[in-house]
């Protein structure tokens, strides 16, 4: 048996008729920037997440990057984040003209430590922005009770966690606005680069809007210079199609972890903890093994596909060498950068495919 990390062909054919309508509206109308359909798109995220505003964008670092930017962060500002996720979060405040700095990651949850931001603030902090890893959510009340107390911009990073909640209320909407990916692999995937920004404050969203369209909110009124970061109207079509089968999409990603944490809850492996009072999204099933490079060629001799996520922790990456940190100054993320393997996750994942991969996992223990 072949089991893919990710099958975005099955995900297809479930869904072929809307997905083809959807592209074909977008041809026959010839409206490809803008148009009804990214306003569409945008109106219904804005109501799935009860917010105010949707700003569709090229991509989810985009949404990053533009969003600090028209909160007016810059040159001389630091920016606090996590010691593990995808550059895009931490490349974006360089792109500012800021400084990332980074924080350990907490060993349960893998996402930014709260309790170790505050020993990171100073004059000089403008903003934090937790990443909620794998669908995981960050700890963000305690986060946003701390950049309240602070005065700061909180941002959330939400690239990995589309319909992921604290207390009942969902990421992204906790701080002064959250960033989402559409990657074609993310729990709402376009078939291309696409990401968003959603917030509550009118004037962001405006600011957003005019930066992300070259500087104007109307064809040849650029009040500022911006960007050309647009989302295309293929993307949106398609996003809109998608959107009323997330909800189910999640719930069996979260069945599919179950699956996977009943099979190998006797293992020795470190599998994903889920925080009380949240609700974690499974972009990613993570787990921990410290013979991690064994086991993934292993079950990849036998047509299992895994992947790492991520195999460097950002402060060791070579592009913040100027940084002049120690794998020491962040053990945790350090550690577990040799020790962590995701394994194959998505909706149409099969109980007889968990089953293949498990007893794979257990056959390389075992031995």
């Amino acid at each position: 048996m072949t089991i893919p990390f990710v099958d975005l062909k099955s995900q297809y054919t479930s869904i072929k008729r809307q997905i083809d309508t959807a592209i074909d509206d977008v041809i026959n109308e010839t409206s490809f920037i803008g148009g009804p359909h990214v306003k569409t798109f945008e109106s219904e995220f804005a109501k799935v997440y009860g917010v105010k505003h949707c700003i569709g964008v090229a991509n989810g670092t985009d949404a990053l990057y533009i969003t600090m930017k028209m909160l007016g962060i810059g040159p001389g500002d630091e920016v606090i984040t996590s010691a593990s996720s995808w550059i895009s979060t931490s490349e974006t405040i360089t792109q500012t003209g800021a400084r990332p700095v980074f924080v350990d990651i907490h060993p349960d949850t893998y996402t930014i430590d709260p309790d170790l931001i505050a020993k990171k603030i100073n004059a000089r902090t403008k903003a934090v922005i937790p990443v909620h890893l794998y669908g995981q959510a960050a700890h963000i009340q305690s986060i946003k009770e701390l950049c309240d107390e602070q005065g700061l911009f909180l941002i959330e990073d939400c690239a990995q966690s589309h319909l992921t909640e604290e207390k009942g209320k969902l990421v992204g909407t906790w701080g002064t606005a959250g960033t989402l990916s559409f990657y074609p692999g993310k729990n709402l995937g376009a078939y291309g680069d696409a990401g968003a920004v959603i917030t509550n404050d009118d004037t962001l969203a405006e600011k957003i809007r005019m930066y992300a369209n070259h500087g104007a909110l109307k064809k040849h009124e650029h009040k500022i210079e911006g960007v050309n970061s647009r989302l295309d109207a293929i993307q949106a079509a398609i996003l809109s199609a998608k959107l009323p089968y997330l909800k189910k999409w999640t719930d069996q990603r979260i069945a599919n972890a179950n699956i996977y944490s009943n099979k190998l809850k006797e293992s020795n492996l470190v599998l994903p903890r889920v925080r009380p009072l949240t609700k974690h999204s499974f972009h990613l099933y993570v787990i921990r093994s410290r013979k991690r490079d064994q086991l993934k060629a292993y079950v990849e001799s036998k047509g299992v596909q895994t992947a790492i996520h991520y195999p460097t922790a950002l402060p060791n990456l070579p592009s913040y060498k100027y940084l002049n940190h120690q794998e020491a100054d962040f053990p945790v993320a350090s550690n577990y950068q040799r020790e962590i393997l995701s394994l194959p996750m998505y909706p149409e994942l099969t109980e007889e495919q968990i089953d293949y991969v498990c007893a794979r996992i257990l056959e390389f223990i075992q031995d």
